[in-house]
């Protein structure tokens, strides 16, 4: 039976005491199909992001793990490079598809409890205008579909359980497939103490299944740990250490997560959810585990945000289950008012996402000289579309074209169809080139650092013979190239390398080191002094 032909209505009468199905089966295949080409239009019309770009390099370089994260998201590239090539739409159709596929683990997961409140689970995730908007490939991608497959192998798991069976083969996928959301990103650990807090406080008999969900798990974390082990703990060191500096808690952190909860959820959802308050009380009776994995972690990123800013994207692995519970606890009546409503506060974002991704930069240019918002991160547009035309006026044979910065960097070398290098310091985020790029192979070369920033020439003389700075224009953007002749690596090593090494790479003494290639080539060891 087919994902979506499992929601057509059954023609056997419902078993005493259940509710009368109504399932919105034709609603489900309009808005699957609708969804589905609305995210294809926006895979290829939008040009490629800065964070993307970077996906589409580790890709490039592929590997069993990066400086900032577990390597899921450039597996999956890979795949789809493989398949369907290098252009945009098809980097990014994992995320195309990405909701259907985590409706269709919803649907597994209950529908055998209710197939009437499952189906409306999945239609309430489908509406929501997140869905729609985003096409565009992340880390988060491979998380939030292995999350919900996770989470729907140990729901299937404690049905079976509840009748009596030992269902040793549903919590071991349940293990594997958290193995793979660790291997995408580290909030994985968060749905984790999700079923460790669901099996301490309501099925501490069934202990058991959570030690073979935990043992299914390993295997991708001692993939993880090897690949730390051999790349100076890099995940470890920005996760935990470099990517907190600076971080401040503040109030207003928080009023700003409860205000991205509320609209992630959506205000429809939330007035009759108030309106129908009363249909909670008991409506979650025997979901304990729904509400472990709902609540649990996002009520960990609520208390994190007295500390740090919660991005929307952090939450994204874990919102779907908040929409199972409406559908589980709102009458019928209030599912299908929810529907209409979603429908409605979903063709306003189309309107405008539709128009955003219709107009050209010409009316952008004429926009920025009235919106300073717009006026101030023109640029950043510019770079997104222009990145072909930019990289040609730039480039010219002979010269190693590099970039400041490593969101630049991958889009300039997607345009130009080979890496670019991040020449200088560069940021706390992204640091790939870390790892990959020996800078000593560009002894004596004659470099052009993109940026559509002015650079300083004074960051770069200590390390060229001499330095100028180019000025170009694009689309009513002016952007630079930094021309520096004969690349000294040992200046290079000093000045910037050992920077580097200061800010990122002491690690603590205690931690093993089987291999560091930045250290090796910055002091020929695989721990270096700062």
């Amino acid at each position: 039976m087919s994902f979506l032909s499992a929601f057509t209505p059954s023609t056997a009468l419902p078993a005493a005491g259940a509710d009368r199905l109504s399932m919105p089966t034709r609603w489900l295949w309009l808005v699957a199909l609708a969804s589905l080409v609305w995210r294809g239009w926006m895979a290829v019309v939008m040009p490629l992001t800065g964070d993307e770009a970077l996906f589409y390099w580790w890709a490039r370089f592929l590997d069993y793990g990066y400086y900032d994260h577990p390597p899921m998201v450039a597996w999956w590239i890979a795949v789809m490079r493989a398949l369907l090539g290098d252009a945009e739409w098809a980097i990014r159709m994992p995320a195309v598809l990405l909701p259907l596929g985590v409706g269709w683990a919803l649907w597994w997961a209950w529908s055998p409890v209710s197939r009437e409140r499952a189906a409306w689970a999945v239609l309430l995730y489908w509406l929501v205008p997140v869905n729609w908007l985003n096409a565009f490939i992340a880390t988060d991608t491979p998380l939030i579909l292995w999350a919900a497959w996770s989470t729907a192998a140990l729901v299937r798991a404690e049905q079976a359980a509840d009748r009596g069976r030992w269902p040793w083969r549903l919590y071991a996928l349940s293990g594997v497939f958290m193995g793979m959301a660790f291997l995408s990103k580290y909030f994985a650990v968060l749905l984790g103490l999700a079923f460790v807090v669901y099996f301490a406080l309501f099925a501490r008999a069934r202990w058991r299944g959570l030690v073979l969900i935990v043992l299914c798990a390993l295997p991708s974390v001692a993939v993880n740990l090897v690949w730390n082990l051999q790349h100076c703990w890099t995940n470890i060191m920005f996760n935990l250490f470099n990517r907190t500096e600076g971080s401040e808690g503040s109030p207003v952190n928080v009023l700003v997560y409860v205000v991205m909860m509320a609209y992630l959820v959506n205000p429809v959802l939330l007035w009759l959810g108030w309106r129908h308050r009363g249909a909670w009380r008991g409506g979650l009776k025997g979901h304990a585990l729904l509400v472990c994995v709902a609540l649990v972690p996002l009520t960990l990123f609520g208390l994190l945000a007295f500390k740090k800013e919660i991005g929307l994207h952090w939450v994204m692995g874990f919102y779907p289950f908040l929409l199972v519970m409406w559908a589980w606890v709102m009458p019928v009546p209030a599912l299908r008012t929810a529907a209409r409503g979603l429908g409605v506060f979903l063709s306003l974002h189309l309107l405008v996402a539709g128009g955003v991704a219709l107009s050209d930069l010409s009316q952008w240019q004429a926009l920025k000289q009235q919106v300073r918002l717009i006026d101030k991160n023109y640029h950043r547009v510019v770079e997104a579309a222009r990145a072909e035309e930019m990289v040609r006026q730039v480039q010219v044979p002979g010269v190693v074209l590099a970039s400041n910065a490593y969101s630049a960097a991958s889009i300039f070398g997607y345009a130009a169809g080979h890496h670019v290098p991040v020449l200088g310091r560069g940021g706390k985020h992204a640091r790939q080139d870390d790892l990959i790029v020996d800078y000593a192979t560009l002894e004596g070369k004659t470099i052009r650092v993109m940026a559509t920033r002015k650079l300083s020439l004074d960051d770069y003389r200590g390390f060229f013979d001499s330095v100028r700075l180019l000025t170009f224009e694009q689309d009513g953007a002016t952007f630079y190239a930094l021309e520096g002749v004969n690349f000294s690596y040992a200046a290079y090593r000093e000045q910037v390398m050992a920077e580097v090494n200061r800010r990122y790479y002491a690690f603590p003494s205690w931690l093993p080191v089987w291999e560091c290639s930045f250290c090796q080539r910055y002091c020929g060891a695989d721990r270096c002094t700062p």
